[in-house]
This record gives C-alpha cells, sequence and structure tokens, in this order.
C-alpha cells in the first residue's frame, strides 16, 4: 500500500482498494465480506469461516472489524426452545457508499482546515521574519 497521499493517487485503484484505504479492511475482511455478499442468506460465523477456510476464531475477528465499519449487519435468531445464535449479512451498499462519502467530506473539511492552519502558521512568519540587506 502506498504511504503518502501522492503515492496513492498515482496507483490505479478499484473498487476494492476503497476498502483498505477508507476502512483499514485487511484482505480476509474482503474475503468474508464477499462470502456474505455471495450467500443467498444470512450466514452465522462458522458458515462464513467454513467458506474462507479459516478457522472459526480468525473468522470472528474479521467478522468484527466488518461490524465495526457498518460493512455487515447481525441478527439474533431465537431457538423454539431457548437460546440464540447470530447470523450475518451484508449492508446495503448504497447505504455503505453513503457512509463512504460523509467519510470522505469530513477528511477534506479537516485536510481543508490544516492547509489553512499551515498557511496562516507560515505566511505570519514570512511576514515577521527581518529582512537582510
Amino acid at each position: 500500500m502506498a504511504n503518502s497521499m501522492v503515492e496513492q493517487l498515482q496507483q490505479d485503484m478499484q473498487c476494492e482498494g476503497l476498502l483498505e484505504c477508507i476502512h483499514g479492511l485487511k484482505q480476509l475482511d474482503k474475503e468474508c465480506f464477499r462470502a456474505m455478499v455471495e450467500s443467498d442468506e444470512p450466514l452465522t460465523i462458522d458458515e462464513v469461516a467454513e467458506r474462507v477456510d479459516r478457522e472459526r476464531s480468525t473468522a470472528y475477528r474479521s467478522i468484527q472489524r466488518l461490524l465495526q465499519s457498518g460493512f455487515i449487519q447481525k441478527e439474533q435468531i431465537n431457538y423454539d426452545q431457548g437460546g440464540y445464535y447470530h447470523v450475518y449479512y451484508p449492508t446495503d451498499p448504497s447505504q455503505i457508499a453513503n457512509d463512504m462519502q460523509r467519510m470522505l467530506n469530513d477528511w477534506y473539511a479537516k485536510m481543508g482546515q490544516l492547509i489553512q492552519e499551515f498557511e496562516d502558521k507560515y505566511d505570519s512568519t514570512a511576514e515577521t521574519a527581518p529582512v537582510e540587506s
């Protein structure tokens, strides 16, 4: 992954690159997300782990990252005899896109503020510096 914004802009970024760039998701997170998107029904952690060929605990950590980033939703299913389990399914892509756009707008506003602070700091220094003859 590129370190600077200049390097990132020079790269040939694709859709999945957004998941990594904006949310810091890892390759396994993307694989788990893809497994849920390709499923016709919500999946349990065990089912996701099986589809990505990983241990349950590894899949669980990835699913937690996806939940925190808003890419997936969790639903509790209750057994008739008592007890429950959770299933996971992808969030609507338009909602994810709106969230990413909002995050990008916030980032853009913050960068604009930092650029203005930079200009203010160094502009005022240049004006007060003594002129040598």
